[in-house]
């Protein structure tokens, strides 16, 4: 199970977080956020040594949404030593969610 961020925690475990850190912003009426649920659930097991996943429900955190420019939904931001570093967002397929983690890790191997 992933674990759940809120507006109270983010900073905390996200922009104090040692380790990268991929945040899945998904809405429990967005479909295609739940039909993703499973593959960043996969991933956050895969890449758990390099890479902290959580996810943020949007619904009860709209001011962190918005702070963050979260517009839509599903969103997945990057963060890296308290910063984000990448954003996917929009018309999100497994493929482009699996390349877009993917990249991100392999692009860490080089900076390890």
């Amino acid at each position: 199970m992933i674990q759940e961020v809120t507006k109270d925690d983010f900073e905390q475990e996200v922009v104090a977080s040692r380790l990268p850190i991929l945040v899945d912003f998904w809405g429990p009426r967005c479909t295609n956020c739940l039909a993703l649920m499973p593959d960043v659930e996969a991933m956050a097991s895969t890449y758990s040594d390099v890479l902290k996943v959580v996810k943020v429900d949007a619904s009860q955190n709209r001011r962190l949404c918005l702070n963050l420019r979260v517009l839509s939904l599903p969103t997945y931001l990057i963060f890296k030593d308290g910063k984000e570093v990448d954003r996917l967002v929009g018309e999100v397929t497994r493929e482009k969610l699996k390349a877009f983690v993917s990249d991100f890790v392999e692009s860490q191997k080089g900076e390890g």
